[in-house]
């Protein structure tokens, strides 16, 4: 019986490297647009600064009159090259279906654009109930408040000042480019070492709403 856990309940999930394991698939990204504009690009380094918005780590490597063509051109080339070698990280699937066996809601909100964000999760089999794109640290923010979530669960310190931003209790994983004691430094409210212990976390959490 789930009746005595609020309706409303609504958790948030990034997706780089908290949902997914990215770093295959975005190093052939990167390799394969290297390649194809005969510009050096370290794909061992940029995908160990996944996060932010694309338009940070081309800067790295484009001059900045270069970087809206390039990032179309990254985005046009990524389904090709990124979709099919990314797993999804260990408790991926089971977090989401946790919230959702509460009668939750888990969306997905990521700095990623948001039709190869649904491409990742439809190739995993991860159902969230709604994915919003193209947002970043605070500006995730939007989307939490719009869709009322309660819990913001993400591996950066740019989706623990989202959580903070919104309201929403910030639950990390250390699973990114984040180490735990960054991730608390930053005010994580919860650190976690991965998606396996979500479930337990948020069962307890959900006793807490239901008073």
């Amino acid at each position: 019986m789930t009746s005595h856990i609020p309706p409303q309940l609504t958790v948030g999930f990034d997706l780089d490297m908290t949902l997914i394991d990215s770093r295959p698939g975005i190093h052939a990204a990167w390799t394969a647009l290297s390649a194809k504009t005969g510009t050096f690009i370290d794909a061992d380094l940029a995908v160990t600064r996944l996060g932010p918005p694309l338009e940070e780590e081309l800067a790295y490597w484009f001059p900045e009159d270069r970087i809206p063509a390039m990032r179309d051109l990254y985005r046009e080339m990524y389904p090709s090259y990124a979709i099919e070698p990314t797993p999804a990280m260990a408790g991926a699937r089971e977090a989401v279906k946790a919230v959702q066996a509460l009668g939750g809601r888990a969306i997905v909100v990521t700095a990623k654009n948001e039709p190869n964000a649904r491409q990742h999760l439809d190739h995993l089999g991860i159902d969230a109930d709604a994915v919003i794109g193209w947002l970043w640290a605070e500006g995730k923010a939007k989307a939490l408040r719009e869709y009322g979530a309660q819990v913001y669960v993400g591996d950066h310190i740019g989706d623990v000042r989202g959580a903070r931003t919104a309201g929403a209790l910030s639950v990390a994983v250390a699973t990114g480019p984040c180490g735990a004691e960054e991730l608390r430094e930053a005010g994580a409210d919860v650190v976690l070492d991965d998606l396996t212990a979500l479930p337990e976390w948020l069962a307890g959490f959900a006793r807490t709403l239901a008073g």
